[in-house]
């Protein structure tokens, strides 16, 4: 994965001049088929002939919820090491044979999956999918990979004890998830990325990466036929069935609570937020709504009016709901002057409480309906993007028509659901990380988060 960001110049210049003329109509409109191979490996699949190209997302249930409890950041080591080497390919040839093709092939791991991507011109497929079977079936994890990998995470942890925007994301989720494994950093921390083994990794790759929990889409310039007959040969050979670990429902702590950390930096940030709603929750179109009103990242948000155009105290502040398999929540960041940010924090949570208390207006929310409607358009104008967006919606369980159905699901919102989600969502308050130069209050006593039932 690390690996991968040296020859992104080479490989996705390539790629993004093909993807880069595929229209967004063309793609809105697509069929997307229901694939089953021979080998019963089951992919959502959009055959698009207009550019020479072919892209796959694909995941596994896990994630970085599977790390071992003392060794956060095992899976993150994986993902950086599936694509460094296999089989009796080292690490340099296999890159060589990747950039000699312009073959795009990365690994990530998030919170509950470990995720895949891979892109190819047409005419490289065979050898793009053969590099991805042998990654995922042979990896060699080479004890001088492993190091160099290890020692690329621990710079990128120890520059991010100085981030102030690293140490209040991780300070939020401690905050909101105290000991589930939510609350673990998913890059690890420096004391226990040192402690993974070789061993941690090949038991890691073994209990994860497995047949029953694989998701696909594939987006491009293949047929049916010759996609089965490249799916099954490479994610055939996997196991049958993963052994995950259960992971328990949370909740997020219940609001208002505030942390301060002390850090001399020349701007102070501020990450807020709150229990959210998972995807499956029949409201969440309507909670999706007025988090968009409230701090969508547009200039039209209330939070971008009352803190930066109104009283100029940040550039930017934005926020939006979180959703995992076991869990939601909503989170926000800004930064601003030291001495303004106690007026920041009493902007942001004045004006937080008062869209749970009033909702939104039938304007607002008619503004904001049409926006995501037709910023859906621009989500889903490249192969790359589609392919990552119909992923997403296998592993959030939606219909494969989901992308007909959206926009009427967001225009059947009513303003009644809008206030109502407003209400639930920040009824309660704001959970707060400021972390900065001294405060000018201190920071109201912390409430530990409850347990994972």
């Amino acid at each position: 994965m690390l690996r991968n960001a040296r020859r992104v110049g080479f490989a996705v210049a390539t790629v993004l001049s093909f993807a880069s003329l595929t229209a967004a109509p063309s793609h809105a409109a697509a069929k997307i088929q229901h694939l089953v191979t021979p080998g019963g490996i089951e992919a959502w699949f959009v055959q698009d002939a207009t550019v020479p190209l072919i892209a796959m997302e694909y995941a596994f249930g896990g994630g970085a919820a599977q790390d071992p409890k003392d060794k956060s950041g095992t899976a993150n080591m994986v993902a950086s090491l599936m694509d460094e080497g296999a089989a009796d390919l080292d690490s340099k040839t296999f890159h060589e044979r990747l950039d000699r093709r312009a073959i795009e092939l990365s690994y990530n791991a998030q919170r509950d999956y470990f995720r895949g991507s891979l892109r190819m011109l047409k005419d490289n497929r065979d050898e793009a999918f053969d590099l991805l079977r042998l990654s995922l079936t042979q990896p060699r994890f080479d004890s001088a990979d492993v190091e160099r990998i290890r020692a690329q995470i621990l710079s990128g942890l120890r520059r991010e004890t100085t981030n102030p925007s690293s140490i209040a994301t991780r300070k939020f989720l401690e905050l909101a998830f105290g000991d589930h494994p939510y609350s673990r950093p998913s890059n690890g921390n420096l004391t226990e990325v040192p402690g993974i083994t070789i061993d941690d990794i090949k038991a890691y790759k073994a209990r994860v990466i497995a047949k029953d929990t694989l998701k696909v889409a594939v987006v491009g310039d293949v047929d049916p036929a010759t996609l089965s007959k490249l799916l099954d040969q490479t994610f055939g050979g996997l196991p049958a069935k993963a052994s995950l670990t259960p992971v328990p429902e949370v909740v997020a702590a219940k609001p208002p609570q505030k942390s301060f950390v002390t850090l001399d930096v020349p701007q102070t940030v501020v990450t807020f937020g709150s229990p959210g709603i998972k995807r499956d929750d029949p409201n969440f179109m309507a909670a999706y709504i007025v988090t968009h009103i409230l701090g969508g990242g547009t200039l039209s948000s209330r939070l971008y009016h009352e803190v930066r155009e109104k009283r100029g105290l940040v550039y930017s502040v934005s926020g939006s709901l979180l959703w995992m398999q076991h869990s939601g929540i909503y989170i926000g960041n800004t930064a601003t002057r030291a001495d303004r940010a106690t007026e920041t924090v009493d902007t942001v949570t004045s004006e937080v409480k008062r869209i749970a208390e009033q909702g939104p207006t039938q304007q607002e929310l008619d503004e904001a309906k049409s926006y995501l409607k037709g910023s859906q358009m621009l989500a889903l104008d490249t192969s790359s993007k589609l392919a990552g967006a119909l992923l997403q919606y296998q592993l959030d369980k939606l219909p494969i028509d989901y992308i007909e159905k959206r926009n009427a699901i967001v225009d059947a919102v009513t303003l009644d659901q809008a206030r109502a989600a407003a209400k639930k969502l920040w009824a309660d308050g704001l959970l707060t990380v400021v972390v900065g130069r001294a405060p000018q209050a201190a920071a109201a006593p912390v409430v530990p988060a409850p347990k994972a039932n």
